[in-house]
């Protein structure tokens, strides 16, 4: 069963996480609706189940919860991954959102980089601060091991290019986690 529970708490959040690579229902409450929301999407279009609890010091901002989200997040992606044996690891997609379209190409390669192009017409978005989606990527693939790779090609509306955003890292965590035999993918025989 790929699947893994983190907890971490600090004075400025307490965050669990819980996924399951094979799916299930998801459940999401950090106390930011549209940061909801973008995990419910990601998750969703991943084919992931799970559980992500934030309690965190909104009354300062949203910054803690969505960066202590993706670190939680990362790591759990990265457990329940294990020796990663049989994965295809490289995947990509593209999602348009109205008149926004948006590119994740990443490499599960425990080798974590990030590369996000994605400037944000409006600088909110609800109650969520449009530069936090830069904060949640970086934590992620930090956390997970991830090679990410982000673009919005073209977009006008900050909901529908960050939207599009989680959506096509979700697509593309859906193939790239898929075993697709009992060998690890890497020319080198290891995934670190």
């Amino acid at each position: 069963m790929r699947a893994a529970e983190i907890e971490r708490k600090t004075k400025e959040t307490q965050v669990t996480v819980s996924l399951n690579l094979e799916g299930g229902d998801l459940t999401i409450d950090t106390g930011i609706g549209f940061f909801d929301h973008m995990l419910h999407a990601m998750l969703f279009y991943a084919g992931f189940g799970g559980t992500v609890i934030c309690k965190g010091d909104l009354y300062v901002d949203g910054h803690h919860s969505v960066e202590d989200t993706g670190i939680v997040l990362g790591q759990a992606l990265r457990a329940a991954l294990g020796d990663k044996v049989g994965i295809r690891r490289f995947a990509s997609s593209c999602v348009p959102m109205d008149e926004s379209l948006e590119f994740c190409a990443l490499d599960v390669s425990g080798r974590p980089f990030l590369v996000f192009h994605a400037d944000m017409p409006q600088e909110r978005i609800g109650d969520y601060d449009s530069c936090l989606t830069l904060e949640f990527m970086r934590a992620l693939a930090m956390n997970a091991g991830l090679t990410l790779h982000l673009k919005c090609e073209y977009g006008l509306n900050a909901h529908h290019i960050t939207e599009g955003l989680f959506k096509a890292l979700g697509l593309a965590l859906k193939e790239a986690v898929r075993v697709e035999s009992d060998v690890v993918t890497s020319t080198k025989g290891a995934l670190q």
